[in-house]
């Protein structure tokens, strides 16, 4: 069972999920980190240490996402790889950076609870679209 859920290779969207969903809370964990790191330390306003944090937080993704995840694709340029990634996820901040701003200014929550928000709204965005990145738009289907 450890084997299935962690060490084999796999194209089982549940598994790859299971496994996304670990990926993304580290990458998330690094990511709010970094947030009010720069933001209550450095004194940065949230919405620019919010980027801050995401070119960090990607990097972390990318690594796990590739390594561990997504691990049998199909594209075997590194480049495009890691630039379609980095699009995927550049939208993500957009959605990201929209509804910090949003559950912030408009709503009234603490900053770090809006990103708790936003980071699971999403995170459906981000497995979705990386899915069919590596495995084509029919990857959806179980």
């Amino acid at each position: 069972m450890i084997d299935t859920l962690f060490k084999q290779p796999t194209d089982n969207i549940y598994l790859q999920f299971f496994r996304y969903i670990f990926v993304g809370g580290t990458a998330f964990v690094v990511d709010f980190f970094f947030l009010y790191f720069f933001s209550d330390i450095c004194g940065i306003y949230y919405l620019i240490s919010g980027v801050l944090s995401f070119i960090i937080s990607v990097l972390v993704n990318y690594i796990m996402s590739t390594k561990w995840v997504f691990n049998q694709d199909n594209i075997n340029n590194r480049v495009i790889e890691f630039n379609l990634f980095l699009l995927i996820s550049t939208i993500g901040l957009i959605f990201t950076e929209i509804l910090l701003y949003f559950f912030t200014d408009i709503v009234g929550l603490y900053y770090l609870i809006s990103k708790i928000i936003a980071a699971i709204i999403v995170l459906f965005w981000n497995f979705i679209a990386r899915r069919v990145m590596f495995y084509g738009k029919d990857s959806l289907k179980t």
